[in-house]
């Protein structure tokens, strides 16, 4: 055979097996680190009750009632996921424990509209099959977030809102169970109460001052009781290596106008993918402007950071301080909790061991 023919030859030969190489590679752009293990055994959780917390000088009575509510929930999804079930079911079911809990602003405890009433949203997404739903400014229904998953599930939508999504909810009398249906006064709480006054009274001020209304006040930030930022959130990776996540929330104290914000808008508050599951909380419209949630998967996928930096790297380098904070799980069952806020009511658990609770910074 001729130098030449035997060039051609070789080269053929190198081309197709870089060519088969990249077939049968890991999807562009996912870094080969992420790849998870082929031991399936592993699971992971991690939930949040919202950024900004009650101050570390609290009473030790009501900083311990925060710390119970945490570790029913987180223990009620270590159990759920030790026993082999998936993450969807998980996060479903350790989001409802946190609705039904007043402590938290989400479900009973909600905060008040600005015309002491509540509008809920909630939104859940399956990593395994992008599929998600959401509902927003919800009035009777008790557990949002199993009416966003009937979303999901029932229709070819991916958020109903208002009045629509109380009429899918009339829909679904079939399971009652799920979609339990209460009074709008349900979710009233003397604290939530109380954090309405302080801000309605703030409002007030601010308009004699000014003579133009005001449409947001710090009041929030200062009451002892009550988190300016109130949403809660899970995360979930199963045995079968599936991830998903969910949040709920009651929204801003004071809200106006309908406002909705990032908890039922897939890719802002709430994502999950096949590299990771991402819950947020804090200040919404910043969350849906920097699209955060679905940018801790584009930092993993494009740039190969951990689940962490790209966390970090969100929380602290595009969102403004005070801004609020995350929960992500990485698929590996690698945990990230991070806030730029004084304290994040948060946990961890995994298939190791590890079970954590924590509020403030340390």
């Amino acid at each position: 055979m001729q130098p030449l023919a035997v060039f051609v030859l070789g080269a053929l030969i190198v081309c197709a097996s870089v060519l088969s190489a990249c077939q049968s590679g890991p999807r562009a752009g996912t870094p080969t680190a992420d790849t998870p293990p082929a031991d399936r055994e592993q699971w992971a959780i991690a939930i949040h009750g919202g950024a900004g917390t009650i101050e570390r000088d609290a009473p030790p009575e009501q900083i311990a009632a925060y710390r119970a509510s945490l570790e029913r929930a987180l223990s009620e999804g270590r159990r759920r996921l030790d026993a082999g079930e998936s993450a969807l079911d998980t996060c479903e079911a350790v989001v409802r424990i946190l609705e039904d809990d007043p402590l938290f602003n989400a479900g009973k405890g909600a905060a008040f509209n600005e015309r002491a009433e509540h509008e809920l949203d909630a939104s859940i997404m399956d990593g395994s099959t992008l599929r998600c739903g959401a509902v927003g400014g919800l009035r009777t229904v008790k557990n949002p977030i199993s009416l966003a998953r009937l979303v999901m599930e029932r229709t070819r939508h991916v958020l109903l809102v208002g009045p629509g999504a109380e009429e899918f909810a009339d829909a679904c009398a079939d399971v009652p169970a799920r979609v339990e249906r209460v009074p709008n006064s349900y979710f009233d709480t003397p604290d939530r109460r109380k954090l309405l006054d302080d801000v309605l009274k703030e409002r007030r001020e601010s308009q004699g001052r000014t003579g133009s209304a005001a449409t947001d006040t710090p009041a929030a930030a200062h009451h002892a009781n009550a988190p300016r930022m109130g949403t809660v959130g899970c995360v979930a990776l199963d045995r079968q290596g599936r991830l998903a996540a969910a949040t709920s929330t009651g929204g801003l104290t004071g809200k106006r106008f309908g406002r909705v914000g990032d908890s039922p808008i897939i890719g802002a508050g709430t994502y999950a993918d096949d590299l990771c599951a991402v819950s947020c909380t804090g200040t919404g419209e910043e969350f849906i402007r920097h699209a955060v949630a679905h940018s801790v998967s584009d930092r993993i996928r494009f740039a190969g950071m951990s689940v962490e930096a790209a966390a970090n790297d969100l929380v602290f380098h595009v969102l403004k301080p005070d801004d609020g904070g995350l929960i992500a799980m990485d698929a590996r069952g690698r945990a990230a909790m991070v806030h730029s806020t004084s304290g994040m009511y948060r946990g961890v658990a995994d298939a190791s061991g590890r079970f954590q609770v924590l509020i403030f910074d340390k």
